[in-house]
C-alpha cells in the first residue's frame, strides 16, 4: 500500500477537478489523489447540460448560489480565454409570455441588480431585435450570460492539476471508507488509498459516500431527469442566442429555454421528471436500489404532494412530443413537432430535506479530516471555480488541523 496522500477527493467532475485544481494552486507539493468510478472525467452533471454560463440573476442576493455565480461566470469566461476552450458571451433574453408573469420578471430585475447584474427591460420591438422569432410581452436581456463547453473546462482542469502533481485514478469506484488511526482508509474492488483528508465531490452519489465516511445527512439526493431536444438544421436560424422563460417561484426549476451552443446547434430543454436511478438518462434505466432508497426518504414524499401537479405537466411533456412542442410554442411560436430531434438528456443531483423542501443553496458539510459537498446542481458548472476554492480552503485546514 502507497504512502498516504494529504488530500483524496472523490468525483472527477467538474467540483472534484476544480478542487484539485485549486489544492494544487494554493498548497503546491500537497499531494492529491483523485478517484472516478468512471473511466473518464465529466461523464454525468458536468458533461450534461446546456452548457450556460449562468450570471447569477435567479438565486437569492447573499447565498452562495448568487455570490459564486457571479463571481464564476466573470472567471470561467477568462478561464476559457486563457485555455483556447470554446465559449462565448452571448446575453440572455427571459421573456414574459403572459401578463401574470409581468411581476416575476420585474422582482428578477430588482433581483439582478442586487446581485450586481446588469439588466435591461425590453418591450415586444426590442426583444424582436434580439430573437425575431420569439414572442413576448415583455422581457429583460441580462448581458453577462453565456455559453462553453464544460467537458473541455473540466478536462483542462484535469490536466492543469496532474501538471501539478495530482494523480488521477479512473475507474475507482468507493466501496467503504473507514479511519485507521489519523488517517482515511477508502476501499475500491481492488486497492485501498489512505489519506489525511478525504473530500467527498461524488455528485449524484454523494449522500452515499457520506453515509460510508459516517455522516447521517439530513438530506438525500432524489434524481431529476431533465430532457432535452435539438433543432433540426432546417428550423435552427430560428434562434440566435439564449432564450428563457420567466421561472415559477413554486416550482424549483428554470422551465423549457432555448440554448444555442458553442457548436452552432440550438437546444430545447430541459424539462424535469423523476428519474427511475440515479444515473437513469431514460424511463427504461431502472434501479431498484435507486427507487428504494428514494421512496424510503420523506422528503421525497413530502416534495411529491407539494408539486405533484407541475410533476404530471412534466412526464405530459416527457411522454408526448407534441405536449413538448406546445410548451415551446409559447416562447417560438414557429417551431413544429418535426423539427425538433431527440438529445441527450441529463440527472440533476437535487440534494431534498426531510420536511420535502429542496435545498435552494450549496450545500457543504463535514469536520475532522472530512469535507462533503452535498447539493451542487446548476450553477456548480458556472460557479465551479470559487467553490473548487472554498472546498479547497476547508480541505487545507482539516490537513493543517490533522
Amino acid at each position: 500500500m502507497a504512502t498516504a496522500d494529504a488530500v483524496l477527493v472523490i468525483g472527477a467532475g467538474i467540483i472534484g477537478l476544480s478542487t484539485a485544481y485549486a489544492i494544487t494552486r494554493a498548497a503546491p507539493g500537497t499531494r492529491v489523489t483523485v478517484l472516478e468510478k468512471e473511466l473518464h472525467p465529466a461523464q454525468h452533471q458536468t458533461g450534461r447540460n446546456s452548457g450556460v454560463i449562468h450570471s447569477g440573476i435567479y438565486y437569492r442576493p447573499g447565498s452562495l448560489k448568487a455570490r459564486y455565480a457571479v463571481q464564476g461566470a466573470a472567471e470561467m469566461v477568462k478561464f476559457c480565454a486563457e485555455h483556447d476552450i470554446p465559449h462565448e458571451v452571448t446575453g440572455k433574453l427571459i421573456v414574459a409570455t403572459e401578463r401574470e408573469e409581468l411581476p416575476r420578471l420585474h422582482s428578477l430585475v430588482q433581483r439582478g441588480r442586487e446581485n450586481g447584474i446588469p439588466v435591461r427591460e425590453l418591450v415586444p420591438s426590442q426583444i424582436a431585435d434580439h430573437e425575431p422569432h420569439v414572442r413576448g410581452i415583455a422581457a429583460i436581456h441580462v448581458g453577462t450570460t453565456g455559453v462553453c463547453d464544460f467537458r473541455a473546462v473540466t478536462e483542462t482542469l484535469a490536466r492543469l492539476a496532474q501538471d501539478a502533481g495530482a494523480d488521477l485514478r479512473y475507474g475507482r469506484q468507493v466501496r467503504a471508507i473507514t479511519q485507521r488511526g489519523n488517517e482515511v482508509v477508502v476501499s475500491t474492488a481492488d486497492e485501498e488509498f489512505r489519506a489525511k483528508v478525504l473530500v467527498n465531490c461524488a455528485g449524484l452519489h454523494c449522500d452515499r459516500v457520506a453515509r460510508l465516511a459516517g455522516l447521517r445527512p439530513a438530506m438525500r439526493i432524489v434524481p431529476f431527469r431533465g430532457e432535452f431536444y435539438e433543432l433540426a438544421p432546417s428550423a435552427a436560424d430560428l434562434v440566435r442566442g439564449l432564450v428563457y422563460p420567466v421561472p415559477d417561484p413554486a416550482f424549483p426549476f428554470l422551465g423549457v429555454h432555448l440554448t444555442r451552443g458553442v457548436d452552432g446547434a440550438v437546444h430545447i430543454g430541459p424539462n424535469a421528471v423523476p428519474a427511475l436511478a440515479r444515473e437513469g438518462y431514460g424511463w427504461r434505466t431502472v434501479s431498484p436500489r435507486d427507487l428504494v432508497q428514494t421512496a424510503a426518504f420523506p422528503g421525497t414524499w413530502r416534495i411529491a404532494r407539494r408539486h405533484w401537479r407541475y410533476e404530471v405537466d412534466e412526464i405530459r411533456r416527457s411522454l408526448s412530443k407534441h405536449a413538448f412542442t406546445r410548451a415551446v410554442q409559447r416562447l417560438l411560436p414557429d417551431v413544429r413537432p418535426e423539427d425538433l430531434i431527440p438529445a441527450a438528456s441529463g440527472v440533476r443531483a437535487q440534494a431534498v430535506l426531510r420536511d420535502g423542501t429542496l435545498a435552494d443553496d450549496f450545500l457543504f458539510a463535514g469536520s475532522g479530516p472530512y469535507v462533503h459537498v452535498l447539493n451542487a446542481p446548476s450553477p456548480a458548472a458556472t460557479a465551479s471555480l470559487p467553490i473548487g476554492r472554498e472546498v479547497a480552503r476547508r480541505a487545507l485546514a482539516a490537513l493543517t488541523a490533522a
